[in-house]
Formats: structure tokens, C-alpha cells, sequence
């Protein structure tokens, strides 16, 4: 399927996008602005558009013998001016103890200032400049890994790309860095491209380098798709108001999102790479013909546009591709009791909770008064101290209460509001058509909103959309 869609009419061709998208919409001084880092940085910020802080420049060989490295922070992104691909950048993470001249790279390596020095000479000679003409060396801050990524992302920090034509964007693609691409998210050093759905900010299909089409983040369990991108609508806007701002018509926008700033520009592309059709299986020529011609007065608009048009399906093309039902935070949940009892309640859905949970009250009604009423016989039903649940642990406790037909299990539970001894009983739910055999531990959930919790271990069927 990957061949298949790579050679399919459906792609916009190299060819068709200089012919038809780059030589018509880009003009001489927007795409040199493009591949002008520095400048672009500047012209970004005097618009009010975030960019990861400049630190330093280094313009000649004079200024490099002359340069002081231990003014650098202990972290950085060492670039070049007119690089291209992710290719000669280095990110340091952190300076070794007690050693001034070492710095610890992502991999754990060091790099020294001789290190640095050479390698600033390298891009000053212009080895990773676009036409390999001298070039310029900056130093930026290394943004900070948002906790969201941190399970997907190997020793680097994702980016999102986003194609913008006639002010709307059309298509985006997450990159996420694997230890094959070195902590880079660059798709053809190895990173792991997800395409994007426009409404939304789900993550859909995702692409491994010559590998094609994956559904799980390489060396984990963590699957590719129906992740939410935070601050999705405000990253259009900075993608839509970038391209206003370069006169850029047709441009790739490489956003990062920092931990403690939120969403950052990278870098501006004259000449966007065109893997992130395949990551979206869809074609970027069709869209970027629905959209032009059509008159944008506002990026506001544009992004709206972008979004109704190129979204909404996320939950078809979801189900479809992980096998999972996608289901909001709140959902009406059928419970079958004993003597086939049957219940309709609102739950709320936690995946932050490790198993689910049930009112005393609504298990009473399901046929278990007995099980509750021995729960409640050993005052089970409050907040404990820790050393009553060290006491009863102590006494076997659990033994005792197992000992009822009803009671599967006994759960120990410990969160801010105390400790708990919870009896656990087998109830079958109905959670959007889907029957779970389930094992709810007994709460007295008096005073809280709903008087059932459905917990992760219950959700493995399905995707979590906090919208809905």
C-alpha cells in the first residue's frame, strides 16, 4: 500500500509544485527570505510571531577565534544560517559538572568548544548551506519538551509542519524524532511523520521512513494515531499569519511547541517537502486546487476554511484505522447486574484512573446490597489513614470480604483526597454498543456528579476525544 500511494496520480509531483505552486505564488525575494533563518527569525518577531530566542551569531573566522563559548547557556541549538533537511545542526542538552569546556549532547555524548569550533567552520565554509556558499553560524535556545510528547519523542523535540496556500491551511504532518533519526524530527533521517486531521488536531496515519505505514511509535506500545495536538487552532493562525507576513503564497510552516512559551516557529519553506501526503493518504494537488482562487480577506477566515474542508472525518478515518471506537468524556453507559438487572447511567471517563468505579447506591440497585452492606459492616465506606489500611492489610482484611460470592477482588487505593478499601464486583457495561466485562470497585460516591467512573482499564477499545 505505501508503493502504491507513493506512485499514485492522487500526489502532487515535484515537477507540479515548482511548475505550478512555487514559480507562480513565491517570488525571488519571499523565498530568499525563507531560506534566510535569520532573517526570517527577525521579520517574524518585529510581527509579534513567536521564535525561539536568538542567542548568538557567528559571521566570520575573525569573530570565531574571538568567540567567548563560555558566555553559551548550558543548553543551545547550534545551527546553520542556509541549512537545509535538519542537516548540520547540533542540539546540546546540558553542560557536564565541573568541566567548562563539555557540553552533553542528546545522545549522552560530549562535544567540546574544539568540537564546536570546527564544526561553526564547517558551516562558515558553507557544507550545509543550500548552494554550498559561505554561510553564517547561530546559536538559539533549545526549546523545552512539552510532558504530552515526552512518551513519543526519542531525546529531541517534535515539530508540526503546516502547508499554507491562498492564507488557508491545507495539510500537516507531526514529525516526532526516533533513535534512528538521532533525536531529529526529520523524516529522512529516520523520525516518524503522523498526518493531521485539520479540524481536529488528531494525529491519523503515520509514516516511518522507508519502512511505510506504522501504527505504533518504534520501540513502544504507544499508538500513532489519535493523539490531540495542544493548541492546534492557534498554531493555524501562526502558520496563516507567517505566510501573510513572508508573502510567501505557497509555504511550509515548521512549528515547535515549548513547554513554558507554547508554540514556536522554527523555520519558514519556500520548497515544503511532500511526504506529508503520504502521511495523510491524501493528495496535496486537490486541495491546494480547492483553494485557489477563493478570496481570503483574514487569516481568521483561512483558517476556519482550512479546518471545515480539510476535517470533521477524523472519527471515521480513526475508527477505521486503529479498530477503536472514539468516545467524549462524558457517555451513557448500560449496566447489566445481577439476575440480569439493567441500569442507563451518565459515566465520566478518565483514562487518569487506573480502574473504574461504582456508587455504593447504584451497585445496591444492580442486585449487590449484600457485598455492599458487608463493606459497610467494616466501615470500608470513608476516607482511611494510612494506618488503618496498614491494619487491615495487617489482618487480612481482604481474605475476609473475598470470602463473599459477590466480592471479586479487594483494591487498595491511594490518591490526594486519602486512602480507600474498595471490594471489587463483576458487571458487564455497554459502552457505545461495546460489551466490557468489567470489575468495579465500590465507592462511596456520594456528592460527585456521576455515580460511575470508567477507568483505562475498561477504555482499551476505544480513543478518548475530549471535545465530544
Amino acid at each position: 500500500m505505501f508503493e502504491f500511494f507513493k506512485n499514485s496520480q492522487k500526489l502532487l509531483g515535484m515537477n507540479s509544485r515548482n511548475l505550478e505552486f512555487i514559480r507562480p505564488f513565491n517570488r525571488t525575494r519571499a523565498k530568499r527570505l525563507a531560506d534566510d533563518k535569520l532573517l526570517s527569525k527577525r521579520i517574524l518577531k518585529k510581527n509579534n510571531i513567536a521564535v525561539p530566542k536568538l542567542i548568538a551569531t557567528i559571521k566570520t573566522v575573525e569573530e570565531l577565534e574571538n568567540f567567548d563559548w563560555q558566555s553559551l547557556p548550558s543548553s543551545f541549538a547550534l545551527k546553520p544560517n542556509r541549512g537545509f533537511g535538519g542537516e548540520g545542526i547540533i542540539v546540546v542538552y546540558g553542560k557536564k559538572k565541573n568541566h567548562t569546556d563539555y557540553w552533553i549532547k542528546a545522545d549522552r555524548s560530549l562535544i567540546t568548544v574544539d568540537d564546536l569550533r570546527s564544526h561553526v567552520r564547517n558551516i562558515l565554509d558553507g557544507s550545509f548551506s543550500l548552494s554550498g556558499t559561505p554561510d553564517v553560524a547561530f546559536f538559539e535556545e533549545r526549546l523545552q519538551l512539552l510532558k504530552l510528547f515526552k512518551p513519543y519523542a526519542y531525546k529531541g523535540i517534535p515539530d508540526i509542519r503546516i502547508i499554507v496556500f491562498n492564507k488557508v491551511p491545507v495539510m500537516a504532518m507531526l514529525r516526532l524524532p526516533t533513535k534512528e533519526s538521532g533525536g531529529k524530527a526529520n523524516l529522512q533521517q529516520g523520525a516518524v511523520g503522523t498526518g493531521i486531521d485539520m479540524a481536529t488536531g488528531v494525529t491519523t496515519t503515520a509514516i516511518h521512513g522507508k519502512n511505510g505505514f506504522i501504527e505504533k511509535i518504534p520501540g513502544t506500545q504507544l499508538s500513532t494515531s489519535g493523539l490531540r495536538i495542544p493548541h492546534w487552532k492557534s498554531m493555524l493562525l501562526l502558520a496563516a499569519k507567517a505566510q501573510e507576513v513572508s508573502n510567501l503564497g505557497f509555504l511550509g510552516v515548521d512549528i515547535a511547541i515549548d513547554s513554558k512559551n507554547g508554540p514556536e516557529i522554527l523555520e519558514l519553506n519556500a520548497r515544503p517537502g511532500l511526504s506529508i501526503q503520504i502521511a495523510n493518504l491524501a493528495g496535496l494537488k486537490e486541495r491546494l486546487n480547492r483553494v485557489r482562487g477563493i478570496k481570503i480577506k483574514t487569516i481568521e477566515k483561512g483558517v476556519r476554511v482550512g479546518m471545515d474542508l480539510f476535517g470533521g472525518e477524523i472519527e471515521e478515518e480513526l475508527e477505521e484505522i486503529s479498530g477503536k471506537k472514539i468516545i467524549g468524556t462524558v457517555e451513557k453507559v448500560k449496566l447489566i447486574g445481577k439476575n440480569g438487572k439493567e441500569i442507563e447511567v451518565e459515566a465520566r471517563i478518565d483514562t487518569g484512573a487506573g480502574i473504574s468505579s461504582i456508587d455504593k447506591a447504584l451497585a445496591e440497585e444492580l442486585g449487590f446490597g449484600e457485598a455492599v452492606k458487608l463493606w459497610e459492616d467494616f466501615h470500608l465506606d470513608k476516607i482511611l489513614s494510612t494506618s488503618e489500611i496498614a491494619e487491615l492489610s495487617k489482618n487480612k482484611t481482604w481474605k475476609e470480604l473475598e470470602k463473599h460470592p459477590d466480592i471479586v477482588g479487594v483494591a487498595k487505593t491511594f490518591s490526594a483526597h486519602g486512602a480507600t478499601y474498595r471490594i471489587e464486583i463483576k458487571v458487564t457495561l455497554i459502552l457505545d454498543s461495546l460489551p466490557i466485562v468489567s470489575k468495579l470497585s465500590i465507592a462511596n460516591r456520594t456528592g460527585l456528579i456521576y455515580p460511575l467512573l470508567v477507568g483505562r482499564r475498561d477504555l482499551r477499545k476505544f480513543l478518548i476525544d475530549v471535545n465530544k
